[in-house]
C-alpha cells in the first residue's frame, strides 16, 4: 500500500478514476501514435512522485476528460463520482474551450487568469498543471516544428518561471532544459558539448575537494550528505548569451551540496569550508536568515580550490533541501500536520494578491506584464524604519514600497527618504536600504504620472482604484480625449450617433456593457488601455463602412445577354458585344483577388479596369458626371485554372524579439511564399509588420491571416488594398 505522510492512498478511488478515464479516452490517440490514456497515467506518476494526495492523483488521471471527451462527461458527473475536491481540481485544469473569444491571445490570457484563480483556491491545481506540462514537453517531438516552438516558448516564459516562484526547482530545471533544446537547438548542443568537455578535464579536481571536505566534517562529528554537481545547460546558456560571460567568468560552474541535520550545523560547516579554502569576497549569500520569495533557504559561498579553480558550496538542512527540490509542494504536505494551515496559506498570498490586483484591468498585456514583474522577477529586500522587511520585485520604486505597506500610505505620500536622505519619488530601491515614506493629510492623492513610474501590479492597481473612486468626472474627460485621438489618427469622420454606435459595440466586445461614460472612465483611470481599444474600433469602423457601401453603391447594369459570356483573363464581363475584344486589367489601387466583390470601370484608352467594390478610387469616380455609363458588371471565372496573387497583410502586435521569427516560421510551415517584409515605425509602443505574400483567393488569404492571429502577441491582421498578380507558376515551388 502506498503511503503519504502517514496516510494510506485510497487505491480503490485511484483505480476507479483510471478505469473511468481509460473508458472515456478509448479510441483516442496522441500525435505520437500511442493511446491517449498513457498521458494522464504519466502525469499521475509525476504527481505521485511529489507525494501529493489521492484526490490529486485522481484529478491527474481525469484532467483531460472534460476538455477532450466532449459530450461524454462534465464537471457535475465527476463531482458525483469522485467528490467535490476532485471535480474542483479538474475544473481548474480545464481550458476555456467553450467560451468565445476575440482572438487566440485573449483565450490564452483568460486560461491563465482562470488557472491563477483556481490556484488561489487550491494550490494543487498548479502542481498538477506543471506535471502535465512536464510530460507534454517530454513528448513534444511528435508535434510540428511550429507547435514545438510555440509550446516551448510558452513553457519557458510562463511555466518554468512559475515553477521557480513555487520553489519547485527539479521541475523548473527540466522545463528550462527541454524548452531551450527546441528554441535554440544549436546553442543548446554547443553549451552542452562545452560543459561535458570542461567537466571531463576537471572531474578529478571536484572529487578531491569533495573527499577533503568529507574528511574534515567526519572528524568534526557532523552527520552529512555530500554530492557534487555541474551547473545546468540552461543556466550556463543564460550567462553566456544573456550576460555575455565567458566560461572562465562563471564561478559557480562546479558546486558541492552539503546537507546536515540542523540549522546551527549549517553555519558550523560554513566556517569549516572557509577554514579549508580561500573565500571569494562578494560571493557569499545567506538565504537562511533571508529566504528567497519562493521560500528557498540555503547558504551559498564560492571558494578557490587547491588547483586554483573556483567552486560553489551550498549548505542546507534536509527540510531546506526538500523545500528547495519540491518548493511549496513540500509545505502543502504538512498542512494538516506540524505545519499550520495559516503558515502555508501565508506563503501563497502572492497568488491571491495577483488575482485581486488584475481583476481591475481588462488588458491582457497588463496581466502578462504583472506576471513578469510580480511573480517571475528577482526580488530585493528593503527595510522600514522599524526594521520590518518588505520584499519587492527588482526595479521597484519608493512609490511601490509605499503601496506595499498600505494603500493609504501610498495615497498620502508626498516624498521619501532612503537611509535618512530625501530622494526623488521615482528612485529605485536597492537591497538592504532603509526607506521612510513621508505622508501628509492634506495630500490630494496620487498623480496619474505615477502609473508610468511604478513597477508592481499591486501599486498600479491601488492607484487606479483611487482614481476610479475619487476622480470619475476627470477620468471621463481624459478617456474621451484619448479616444478622440484614435478617431483623428485614423481620420474617421462620423456623426455623433455613428461614433457612439461604433464605440458601444467595441466596448461590449471588451466586457463594458453600460453607458459610454463607463468606457471613457475605464480608459481615463487606466483600467483599459487605448492601445487595446484600437483594434476593436477599427474593426467596427470597417464593418460600418462595408454596410454603408452596400447600402449606397448603385452600379448601373448593362443588359445581360442570355448566353454565357467569355472569360477575359479570369474575369467574366457581362453585357458587352464581342466580349473578348476589350483589354481587362486588375486595378493596382486595390488589387482584387478571387472572392472579392468586384466591378468593372471603362477607362479612357486603357480598357476595362476591375476594382474591389470598396476601393476608395471607385468612390471618387462615382462623383464624375459620366461615371454611371462607365461601370460594367463583372465576375470571377471559377472555371479558370487558379492563379497566384500577391496581397499585403498588415500585422499589429506587441513588441517581441521572437515575433518575426514565429511569423516567418508559420508561413514556411504553410508553404506560403513571401515577397517582401517592411516594419514601419509606430508611435503607440507596438510593432507593425507589412508582409507581402502569394495567395490563390480570399479564402486562402483569410486562412493565413487567421493562423497568424493565433501567434502570441499578435493583436490584429488586416489585408490592405495593395499588391499585384503574379505571372507564371506557383511562387512557392
Amino acid at each position: 500500500m502506498l503511503m503519504r505522510t502517514g496516510k494510506n492512498y485510497d487505491l480503490g478511488k485511484i483505480r476507479s478514476a483510471y478505469d473511468f478515464a481509460a473508458e472515456l479516452h478509448k479510441g483516442q490517440f496522441r500525435q505520437s501514435g500511442e493511446e491517449y490514456i498513457y498521458h494522464p497515467i504519466a502525469v499521475a506518476e509525476i504527481v505521485a512522485s511529489l507525494e501529493l494526495d489521492t484526490d490529486s492523483i485522481c484529478a491527474a488521471l481525469l484532467h483531460d476528460t472534460v476538455e477532450d471527451c466532449e459530450g461524454k462527461v462534465d464537471i457535475e458527473l465527476i463531482k458525483k463520482k469522485f467528490g467535490s475536491e476532485v471535480a474542483s481540481l479538474v475544473d481548474g485544469l480545464t481550458k476555456l474551450v467553450t467560451v468565445p473569444f476575440e482572438d487566440k491571445e485573449e483565450q490564452q490570457i483568460e486560461n491563465l487568469r482562470k488557472m491563477f484563480l483556481a490556484m488561489s483556491k487550491d494550490i494543487r491545481v498548479i502542481f498538477i498543471k506543471l506535471c502535465d506540462r512536464l510530460h507534454n514537453m517530454r513528448t513534444l517531438d511528435a508535434k510540428t516544428e511550429y507547435k514545438r516552438r510555440l509550446t516551448a516558448h510558452e513553457t519557458m516564459h510562463v511555466y518554468a518561471p512559475l515553477a521557480h516562484r513555487l520553489g519547485m526547482q527539479r521541475i523548473r530545471q527540466e522545463l528550462e532544459m527541454l524548452s531551450l533544446s527546441y528554441l535554440d537547438p544549436i546553442g543548446f548542443n554547443e553549451v552542452k558539448k562545452d560543459i561535458e568537455s570542461r567537466y571531463g578535464k576537471n572531474r578529478d579536481f571536484l572529487e578531491k575537494a569533495r573527499l577533503s571536505i568529507a574528511e574534515k566534517l567526519t572528524e568534526s562529528g557532523i552527520k552529512f550528505s555530500l554530492e557534487g554537481r555541474v551547473k545546468t545547460v540552461y543556466s550556463i546558456y543564460r550567462k553566456i548569451y544573456f550576460q555575455n560571460k565567458s566560461f572562465d567568468e562563471i564561478y559557480d560552474f562546479y558546486a558541492l551540496r552539503i546537507i546536515v541535520d540542523t540549522e546551527p550545523e549549517c553555519y558550523f560547516v560554513l566556517g569549516a569550508i572557509h577554514d579549508m579554502f580561500k573565500f571569494m569576497p562578494g560571493r557569499f549569500k545567506d538565504y537562511i536568515s533571508t529566504p528567497k520569495a519562493n521560500n528557498y533557504r540555503s547558504l551559498h559561498t564560492t571558494v578557490i580550490g587547491r588547483d586554483g579553480i573556483p567552486f560553489e558550496v551550498q549548505i542546507r538542512t534536509w527540510e531546506m533541501h526538500q523545500i528547495a527540490e519540491y518548493g511549496i509542494a513540500a509545505h502543502w504536505k504538512y498542512k494538516s500536520g506540524e505545519k499550520s494551515k495559516d503558515e502555508v496559506d501565508k506563503k501563497l498570498e502572492w497568488i491571491s494578491r495577483l488575482v485581486e490586483n488584475e481583476s481591475e484591468t481588462r488588458d491582457p498585456d497588463e496581466f502578462i506584464n504583472a506576471l513578469k514583474v510580480d511573480i517571475f522577477q528577482d526580488e530585493v529586500f528593503v527595510f522600514t524604519p522599524k526594521s520590518d522587511v518588505i520584499p519587492l520585485p527588482a526595479g521597484s520604486t519608493v512609490i511601490d514600497f509605499a503601496y506595499a505597506i498600505h494603500s493609504q500610505i501610498g495615497n498620502r505620500m508626498v516624498g521619501a527618504k532612503i537611509n535618512g536622505n530625501i530622494v526623488p519619488i521615482d528612485r529605485v530601491v536597492k537591497n538592504g536600504e532603509i526607506v521612510e515614506i513621508l505622508t501628509s493629510q492634506s495630500s490630494k492623492g496620487p498623480s496619474r504620472d505615477w502609473l508610468k513610474i511604478v513597477k508592481t501590479g499591486e501599486a498600479r492597481t491601488k492607484i487606479r482604484q483611487w482614481f476610479k473612486k475619487e476622480a470619475r468626472a476627470d477620468n471621463i474627460v481624459i478617456g474621451k480625449g484619448e479616444i478622440d485621438k484614435i478617431f483623428r489618427r485614423f481620420n474617421y469622420i462620423l456623426t455623433e450617433p455613428q461614433r457612439a454606435d461604433i464605440l458601444s459595440k467595441a466596448a461590449k466586445r471588451l466586457g463594458i456593457n453600460g453607458p459610454l461614460d463607463d468606457l471613457y472612465n475605464a480608459v481615463g483611470y487606466g483600467g483599459l488601455s487605448a492601445t487595446r481599444l484600437i483594434p476593436k474600433i477599427r474593426d467596427e469602423y470597417e464593418k460600418f463602412i462595408k454596410v454603408e457601401a452596400e447600402q449606397t453603391t448603385l452600379i448601373p447594369q448593362f443588359p445581360v445577354k442570355s448566353k454565357p459570356q467569355k472569360s477575359l483573363s479570369g474575369i467574366i464581363v457581362e453585357g458587352i458585344e464581342g466580349g473578348g475584344s476589350i483589354e481587362v486589367k486588375l486595378a493596382r489601387c486595390c488589387n482584387p483577388i478571387p472572392g472579392d466583390p468586384i466591378v468593372g470601370f471603362i477607362t479612357k484608352g486603357h480598357g476595362l479596369s476591375v476594382h474591389n467594390i470598396n476601393c476608395s478610387n471607385l468612390k471618387q469616380n462615382r462623383q464624375s458626371p459620366d461615371a454611371a455609363e462607365r461601370f460594367v458588371s463583372v465576375s470571377w471565372d471559377d472555371s479558370m485554372k487558379p492563379d497566384w496573387y500577391t496581397v499585403m497583410l498588415q500585422i499589429t502586435a506587441r513588441q517581441s524579439t521572437t515575433l518575426l521569427l514565429n511569423i516567418t516560421a508559420l508561413l514556411a510551415e504553410m508553404k506560403v511564399a513571401v515577397s517582401g517584409i517592411n516594419m514601419p515605425k509606430t508611435n503607440d509602443g507596438n510593432v507593425r509588420i507589412d508582409i507581402s505574400i502569394s495567395v490563390r483567393d480570399v479564402a486562402n488569404a483569410a486562412n493565413i491571416a487567421n493562423r497568424i492571429k493565433m501567434i502570441s502577441g499578435v493583436y490584429e491582421v488586416t489585408r490592405t488594398m495593395s499588391g499585384r498578380r503574379n505571372e507564371g507558376s506557383n511562387p512557392a515551388g
